[in-house]
C-alpha cells in the first residue's frame, strides 16, 4: 500500500502521461482499493477540520442534500449516476488519446442538439422532460463510442503529453469547483474551502484514470460516494 501512495506522491510531483493505460486486472483493482483507503485518510482528516471549525462557532454553509430526504433514487444518482458522469467529463479525455478527446468534445454538442430537436418536437415519447434527457444522453454516448472505436489504436497525442500536466491540474480544480453548485449562489465564497475534499478526492481519480483507465476512477468515485452517502444516512439517524 505505501508503495501506491508513493508513486501517487511522485505523480503529483511531476504529473507524466503514459501512451494508454493498461487492460484491467487484479492489481489494478487493488491499486483502486489502496487509494480508496487513503481517500477515507484524508477525507476523516478534511472533516474533522470542519468538524472544528463548526465547534469553535464558525458558521458553515449547509450543501443540497442537508434536510432532503434521501430516498433510493438519490442513492442511486450519487453512487452511480454522478461518478459515471463526473468522470466521463472531467477525466474521460484525460487520457490525451484522439478518440477520447474527440468523443468528449463533440459528444457534449452532439447531445444538447439532441435535446433542443427533442424539445422543439415534443408530444409523444419525448413529451416527458426526463425521456428527453435521457435520450439526449444517449445520442451523446453514441458519438462518443463511435469516435473512441474508430480511433481506438491511436496513443496519446505528444502536445497533449507536453501539456499533461496542465491538463491534469485545470481537470481537478474544474472538478472541485463545479462542487460548488452545491450551495447557495451567496454562499459560493464562503463554500470554497468546503471544496477542498472534491479537490484532494479529484487529484487520486486523475491519477487512477491515466495509470489504470478510466474505470478505476469511475470505481474509486462510486467508493467515495457512497461512504460520503452512508455517513450521511448514519448522522440523520442518530440525529
Amino acid at each position: 500500500m505505501r508503495s501506491e501512495w508513493v508513486q501517487f506522491a511522485r505523480f503529483l510531483k511531476r504529473p507524466t502521461l503514459p501512451a494508454r493505460a493498461p487492460l484491467p486486472k487484479i492489481m489494478s483493482l487493488i491499486a483502486v482499493l489502496r487509494l480508496f483507503v487513503l481517500d477515507l485518510i484524508v477525507m476523516s482528516v478534511l472533516l474533522g477540520i470542519a468538524g472544528a471549525a463548526m465547534s469553535a462557532g464558525i458558521d458553515v454553509p449547509e450543501t443540497a442534500l442537508a434536510g432532503m430526504e434521501i430516498g433510493p433514487a438519490i442513492i442511486f444518482a450519487v453512487i452511480v449516476i454522478a461518478p459515471l458522469v463526473e468522470e466521463t467529463l472531467f477525466r474521460g479525455w484525460l487520457s490525451g488519446r484522439p478518440g477520447h478527446v474527440l468523443g468528449i468534445l463533440l459528444a457534449v454538442p452532439a447531445g444538447l442538439l439532441a435535446a433542443g430537436i427533442f424539445t422543439a418536437v415534443g408530444g409523444g415519447t419525448f413529451a416527458n422532460p426526463w425521456a428527453g434527457m435521457a435520450g439526449a444522453v444517449m445520442v451523446g454516448l453514441i458519438v462518443a463510442l463511435a469516435f473512441v472505436f474508430l480511433l481506438r489504436r491511436r496513443d496519446a497525442m505528444r502536445w497533449f503529453k507536453r501539456f499533461f500536466p496542465l491538463f491534469f491540474w485545470l481537470s481537478t480544480l474544474g472538478f472541485a469547483s463545479v462542487h460548488l453548485f452545491n450551495f447557495q449562489p451567496g454562499q459560493m465564497a464562503m463554500a470554497l474551502p468546503l471544496v477542498l475534499p472534491q479537490f484532494a478526492t479529484g487529484t487520486m481519480l486523475g491519477y487512477l484514470r491515466v495509470r489504470y483507465g478510466l474505470w478505476s476512477s469511475i470505481l474509486l468515485h462510486m467508493l467515495h460516494n457512497g461512504a460520503f452517502i452512508s455517513l450521511v444516512l448514519l448522522a440523520g439517524s442518530a440525529a
